[in-house]
C-alpha cells in the first residue's frame, strides 16, 4: 500500500511572511512577560493586528505557536553565532561554548523559555512538523559549531542527537529548579565530549 503523499504548502508571500513575523513577534513578547499561561490566541492576535481566525489558519494551537516561537529564537541564535561563532580548539569545546551561549540567551528570557520548552513537552504528533523543525534548527547550530570538513556520518548524527537531548532536558532541569547553571554547564561539557569519540578531530 503506497502512502499518501501530501503536497507541500505553498511559499508564503511577502505579506504573509511579514503578518507571520508579527504573530511570532507578539508570542514571543507575551510569553516574555507571563510564561505560558500568558500568551492566549485572542490576545495574541490582537497585539499582532491580525484577525483571531487568521491566526489560527497560521498556527492551529498557542502549542504550534509557542514551538513555532521556538524555532525563531533558534534562527536569530544561530544568525548571531555564525556573527561570532565558538572559539573553543576541539569540537567538543566548540559545541559546549555554542549551547551554553544558547542557554544563556535563554537565561535572560526565563518565562519565553518556561513557554516554549512546556509547549515542546505537551506537542503531539499534530505538531510534529514544527517540533522536527526545531530539532533540525538545533542541530544545525551543533553541526556548525563542530565545524565538519564534510558531511557528518551516522556515528556523529548519532552522538549529536544525544547532546540535543541533554540539552533540552538541563533545560527541563534548570527551568523546574531542580539544577544549578553550574551544573547545566557541566552535563552540558559532559556529554559534548561524544563528539571527540566518534572519529578524528574535524578541524
Amino acid at each position: 500500500m503506497t502512502a499518501e503523499v501530501k503536497p507541500s504548502s505553498p511559499p508564503l508571500t511577502e505579506r504573509q511572511e511579514a503578518r507571520r513575523r508579527r504573530i511570532l513577534h507578539a508570542s514571543a513578547q507575551l510569553a516574555s512577560r507571563g510564561g505560558f499561561d500568558a500568551v492566549q490566541m485572542r490576545e495574541v492576535a490582537e497585539a499582532a493586528g491580525v484577525a483571531l481566525g487568521t491566526l489560527y489558519r497560521y498556527f492551529p494551537s498557542k502549542v504550534h505557536l509557542l514551538v513555532a516561537t521556538m524555532q525563531d529564537q533558534l534562527q536569530h541564535l544561530h544568525t548571531t553565532l555564525r556573527k561570532r561563532p565558538p572559539a573553543g580548539e576541539s569540537a567538543a569545546e566548540r559545541v559546549a561554548e555554542t549551547l551554553m551561549r544558547a542557554f544563556r540567551a535563554l537565561q535572560r528570557e526565563p518565562q519565553l523559555a518556561d513557554a516554549m520548552v512546556r509547549a515542546l513537552t505537551f506537542a503531539d504528533r499534530s505538531v510534529s512538523p514544527e517540533v522536527d523543525t526545531v530539532s533540525r534548527q538545533t542541530t544545525a547550530i551543533i553541526l556548525d559549531a563542530m565545524d565538519l570538513p564534510g558531511p557528518p556520518d551516522p556515528e556523529q548524527l548519532s552522538a549529536v542527537r544525544v547532546i540535543e537531548h541533554t540539552w533540552h532536558s538541563a533545560l527541563i532541569t534548570w527551568l523546574s529548579g531542580r539544577a544549578s547553571i553550574a551544573q547545566v554547564k557541566i552535563d552540558i561539557e559532559t556529554v559534548c565530549r561524544l563528539i571527540d569519540l566518534t572519529g578524528p578531530e574535524p578541524r
